[in-house]
């Protein structure tokens, strides 16, 4: 009795405190018991004195006299139902356009419209929340039908601006297409990304249309061999720089130390971009940096260290390069000359060799077959190779060596046709035209005119798994074709 008593009178003393925090569910709950404190309490009650014992007697009995205290507080007025705080911004915004066409805004109607529904008020106070929700979703289907008109206004221009834009935007396409090709002279920079035809031509076939693996990037494959294209210009080696800087060393002491690494690389079975990235940093070091011959090998090795570290999954150590020179340089000394080489070239690894052109370029040479041909792919890889030991190919650009592989790979395989298709045009973006002289030279590496003593590329390309196709030659010359 003691506990019911002690309860009723904390119950009863909450209500009574109008200090506390009423939340909706309690004061729901409290007008139902009729226990609600009145919103102004009377003037009577705020003077009259009450006493501890006084209030917990008053309590005790409010229990049991509900009627009374609901009688003694007015009727509490209805919370009004939270309106959709994220049409304000629409509304204004149908307010800042309805004012220009002098129509009355959206909210103007809103308001009038609910003032109409909230005249008479729902039959079951229980369920009166439901009824307005229910009023207002008929409001907004009406305001829905009213302002179709003013949306549609709006939507118009919007409509217009897209054609008008879609028409400029093809006239510039079309003004694109009348300007003539960019001669071989003025290849460089950015200026070979705007050589690249349009592929609407039905005889030029898509390459990356196909490639369902996502590996391929083809998506992407389009800008970022456009990249390539500019930055095998930034990233190239000075092709008179033996005559100009080198004293001590001459092209065929360079030639010697490349034959050299492609036997390296086979040891260590690295991939071919390693190779192709080595031959570019000893190149680009050996522009601007004087460098004696008996550090030439130590140079070769340290490039191939910086490669295989770019390029390979599991690069060898520097021990490993040490003990291929038979311990000619230390690891100090490696390490040191490492340190060199990246400083000088500000660590700018990434380099569009012919390696990365070759690759896209088969692709595309590849889509004239029925199946594609592994021979072509290793007889294109053999003849880009040989390029690495020549130093007079260091007068071409990457990209143009490597479409020259592809031009005269696909003439040894077969005369009977000609080696270039609008497709290789638009891939490779060079005509056949601007070949001429790469390939002609070309084709005296692949015949060894000079007599070369430096065989490890051609009996790299003698094996079986190879195909042989270091022994192929083209029955017809390919002075026929130009």
């Amino acid at each position: 009795m003691k506990q019911s008593v002690v309860n009723d009178e904390n119950k009863s003393s909450n209500v009574r405190d109008h200090s506390s925090r009423i939340t909706r569910s309690r004061a729901k709950a409290l007008g139902l018991s009729g226990g609600l404190p009145p919103l102004h309490p009377s003037a009577k009650q705020d003077n009259k004195p009450v006493s501890r014992a006084n209030s917990k007697r008053s309590a005790a009995s409010s229990s049991n006299k509900p009627a009374m205290s609901s009688a003694a507080c007015p009727p509490q007025k209805k919370r009004a139902v939270l309106k959709d705080v994220t049409n304000i911004t629409c509304g204004d915004l149908y307010r800042s356009i309805s004012a220009t066409k002098g129509q009355p805004s959206r909210q103007e109607k809103k308001n009038t419209t609910q003032k109409q529904v909230h005249v008479t008020p729902p039959k079951d106070p229980g369920n009166g929340r439901e009824n307005i929700v229910d009023e207002n979703i008929k409001v907004a289907e009406k305001e829905k039908l009213e302002t179709g008109s003013t949306l549609s206004q709006i939507s118009n221009p919007i409509e217009s601006i897209k054609a008008n834009t879609l028409s400029v935007v093809c006239k510039m396409i079309d003004s694109s297409q009348n300007v003539s090709q960019i001669s071989p002279s003025s290849r460089e920079g950015s200026e070979l990304c705007m050589q690249q035809e349009s592929s609407d031509d039905g005889s030029v076939i898509d390459i990356d249309s196909k490639h369902m693996d996502p590996l391929m990037c083809s998506l992407y494959a389009a800008d970022i061999f456009s990249n390539l294209y500019t930055r095998q210009v930034d990233r190239r080696p000075l092709a008179g720089y033996m005559e100009k800087l080198q004293r001590d060393i001459n092209q065929g002491m360079r030639g010697i130390l490349v034959d050299w690494l492609v036997e390296v690389s086979e040891e260590y079975r690295l991939v071919p971009d390693t190779l192709y990235l080595t031959v570019n940093l000893i190149d680009r070091f050996l522009s601007e940096n004087y460098i004696e011959k008996q550090k030439l090998q130590l140079l070769g090795v340290t490039c191939m260290l910086i490669s295989a570290k770019y390029e390979e999954i599991c690069a060898p150590r520097v021990e490993e390069f040490c003990f291929i020179t038979d311990n000619t340089y230390t690891k100090e000394e490696v390490v040191d000359m490492e340190s060199r080489v990246l400083n000088y070239l500000a660590f700018q690894l990434s380099v569009p060799t012919t390696k990365k052109f070759l690759r896209r370029f088969i692709q595309a040479a590849q889509v004239s077959y029925k199946a594609p041909s592994v021979e072509l792919e290793f007889l294109a890889n053999y003849l880009a190779e040989l390029t690495l030991i020549d130093y007079n190919f260091l007068k071409y650009l990457p990209s143009l060596i490597a479409a020259s592989a592809v031009f005269l790979a696909r003439w040894t395989l077969d005369q009977s046709d000609h080696p270039w298709n609008p497709t290789l045009e638009h891939y490779t973006r060079y005509k056949s035209p601007e070949l001429k002289n790469a390939v002609f030279e070309l084709q005296d590496l692949q015949l060894n005119v000079n007599r070369c003593m430096l065989n490890a590329i051609r009996e790299k390309y003698k094996q079986s798994k190879f195909m042989c196709v270091s022994t192929l030659r083209s029955a017809k010359p390919v002075q026929t074709l130009f």
